[in-house]
């Protein structure tokens, strides 16, 4: 048998190298007073199966609170950054000729960066969509885990030369706006103030947006207000009115 046929068939009968098996990947270490580690130490002192429930629920607690303080200083750190909306877009003609406010892309190009260099992360959903109301709801993330979220509804915005697509959408976009500036406590500024002490701008944009969508918006808006925030709005009222006059106006002409 020559050189290469020697080879060959040493290499058919030789055992088959065994490679080891690779280790398990660990995904993270327990801390030594955790109750992981704790019910890891129980099960091999022959712990009941009752009782390590009980521990597994015990870690599940005990880690939904460090994701929850780990949402909080992160958030806290998202706050210092103090961030700024500029009111970037002018009404152009109306009651409201002049006045600003900002669009949601502003809002979301304004906190997206900072609320990203903390590990934060904001969605939407749309929670309820039946024909007379609009529910859209704001999620803020942490990377730990923990998320919070606020939710905000109202009617379709029907002001103005909208069709019944544009008018949900406008509806959507102004919610999705103020449910991101709420669960992120953000407010816009760089508002005109005349010298006057201008309404909080929590009740003055809602106000401004619910007028667009006609007097029967601004109407629904406004029972929805305490005492004290139709007092805050109440220098505002006239033009408000006005401006709810000329969407029920257009509307008509549509």
């Amino acid at each position: 048998m020559n050189t290469q046929t020697e080879e060959m068939t040493l290499l058919d009968v030789a055992e088959p190298i065994q490679h080891p098996a690779p280790a398990m990947q660990q995904t993270g270490a327990l801390a030594a007073n955790s109750p992981a580690a704790m019910m890891m130490s129980a099960l091999s002192q022959g712990v009941s199966p009752e009782q390590i429930g009980q521990m597994m629920d015990l870690q599940d607690r005990w880690e939904q609170r460090e994701a929850q303080k780990a949402y909080n200083a992160a958030f806290a750190a998202f706050k210092a950054e103090a961030v700024r909306i500029v009111k970037g877009k002018k009404v152009e003609d109306g009651p409201l000729k002049g006045k600003s406010y900002a669009e949601l892309h502003g809002v979301v190009d304004a906190v997206t960066p900072a609320l990203s260099r903390h590990g934060l992360s904001a969605s939407w959903k749309l929670t309820r969509d039946d024909k007379d109301w609009i529910e859209v709801t704001c999620t803020l993330k942490h990377v730990g885990g923990h998320s919070e979220s606020v939710s905000m509804g109202g009617p379709p915005d029907a002001g103005g030369a909208k069709n019944a697509i544009q008018a949900r959408a406008s509806a959507i976009s102004y919610l999705s706006r103020y449910t991101l500036k709420a669960i992120c406590g953000v407010a816009e500024g760089g508002d005109d103030t005349d010298g006057n002490t201008p309404a909080p701008d929590e009740l003055m944009q809602p106000a401004r947006d619910a007028a667009m969508g006609g007097s029967e918006a601004l109407r629904a808006y406004w029972k929805t207000l305490s005492e004290g925030a139709r007092a805050a709005l109440k220098a505002e009222l006239p033009a408000l009115k006005e401006a709810a006059k000329a969407a029920d106006a257009e509307g008509a002409k549509a």
